[in-house]
């Protein structure tokens, strides 16, 4: 009984020895033919003819749309990606793609594009500058001075004065970035000895925009007209704004209190949300951002996920950062800007929300980069010439509607963006 035992044990190892050279070999033959398939493809393409001829100037702007095409002269085929290049990274960038030539091969190529920050910083402000005598401090840093690439330009006075003497100064604020771009603002520092005494009239109008008159302008078939508001519209009359012919509402959820300052729900918000849902009127979201990092960004937005969490939302969440009057404190570029908006609408889009970037005709034209989401342009003009990509219009603050009070922002929904 052993010894049959022992037979069959011994046949049972050849057989699996045998099982065993035969896979091996035919894996072994396998990987060969693709060794040799690849060897003869690459005889193949090494013998291609490659006729690629590259323009002069190898250089892109930052963050500027340009395609891998852009920087070729002529090329002896048809190129299978001409995809857009990577303009966000500063430096030398290998720029690789593929063509099939006009022997019908494909083969590969690349060549270096150097991507520059070409475009020196902005300098808001006039050609005159007014300061009382007396009041010292650092004049430069009042000043707002940004840049499109670097977080921290140098902003300077160039040329003297004396704030504490009453003359005019004839001087130049000079700004510099990390790229060695320069921008001279020559302007007249005024130091004036203040006045004891005001006596002028206010500038201040109790010109309304009645509701009606917005949906006598705009609504069509491709319009809804609402309004946004928050706790300074108080307790709202939410059957009045139905009845009146409100299409839709865009409702503060919070902020935080300043830069890296505690989160705040809007006193009004969780009434305006079940306030705007019983009468049946589809709402969005606005959240008050002071983020100045992409960290702040996100916490931000997973804040507000937090707070929306009980609720469904109709409409998108939208970004409102506007903190202009104070942006030399937030140390960021408009680069930086842009990206932790990205950031904050991406973390809302993760999560299931449409997003939105909020911001006035002169930031979204002089401020904000392109970051493919939809924008609420706030543009108080019975017109508007913006050409960016907006799909919500705030027309007015100085709305009137029956249901709120005082004054509200009428906004216009576009259905379908026309050209």
């Amino acid at each position: 009984m052993k010894k049959i035992i022992i037979v069959l044990l011994v046949i049972v190892l050849i057989v699996s020895g045998s099982i065993f050279f035969i896979h091996t070999s035919n894996k072994l033959a396998k990987i060969n033919e693709e060794k040799e398939e690849a060897r003869k493809q690459q005889e193949i393409i090494k013998n291609a003819k490659i006729e690629v001829t590259l323009k002069d100037n190898l250089v892109a702007s930052f963050y500027s749309k340009v395609k891998v095409s852009d920087y070729i002269e002529s090329i002896n085929g048809t190129i299978v990606d001409d995809y857009f290049i990577d303009t966000e990274k500063i430096g030398d960038n290998k720029i690789e793609f593929e063509f099939v030539n006009d022997e019908n091969i494909k083969v590969p190529f690349s060549y270096n594009l150097q991507v520059k920050d070409d475009t020196p910083p902005q300098i808001w402000m006039g050609n005159d500058y007014y300061i009382n005598e007396g009041d010292g401090g650092d004049i430069a840093s009042r000043i707002t001075c940004v840049d499109n690439y670097d977080d921290d330009p140098k902003c300077e006075i160039i040329g003297t004065y004396n704030p504490y003497e009453a003359d005019d100064y004839s001087l130049t604020y000079r700004a510099t970035d990390n790229s060695g771009n320069v921008n001279n603002h020559p302007f007249t520092l005024h130091v004036i000895i203040p006045s004891s005494g005001s006596g002028g009239k206010s500038s201040y109008s109790n010109k309304k925009t009645p509701f009606e008159d917005v949906q006598d302008w705009y609504k069509n078939e491709n319009t809804m007209i609402g309004i946004d508001v928050s706790e300074w519209q108080y307790d709202i009359d939410y059957e009045a704004l139905k009845n009146a012919g409100v299409e839709f509402a865009i409702i503060r959820v919070g902020g935080t209190k300043g830069i890296d300052g505690n989160y705040f729900l809007d006193a009004k918000f969780e009434r305006n949300i079940n306030g705007f849902k019983e009468v049946g009127i589809p709402v969005g979201i606005y959240f008050y951002s002071y983020a100045k990092t992409k960290e702040a960004a996100i916490k931000d937005a997973n804040w507000v996920i937090e707070q929306l969490q009980n609720y469904k939302i109709d409409l998108p969440v939208a970004y409102d950062w506007e903190n202009w009057s104070f942006y030399n404190e937030f140390h960021q570029s408009f680069y930086t800007l842009s990206t932790n908006a990205k950031a904050f609408l991406d973390t809302l889009k993760d999560a299931g929300y449409e997003g939105l970037l909020y911001g006035s005709k002169n930031y979204l034209e002089k401020a904000w980069f392109d970051i493919g989401y939809p924008e609420w342009l706030a543009h108080y003009n019975e017109t508007t010439n913006y050409a960016g990509n907006y799909t919500y219009w705030q027309i007015c603050s100085n709305g009137k509607v029956d249901g709120i009070k005082g004054n509200v922002d009428i906004d216009i929904m576009f259905l379908q963006k026309e050209d």
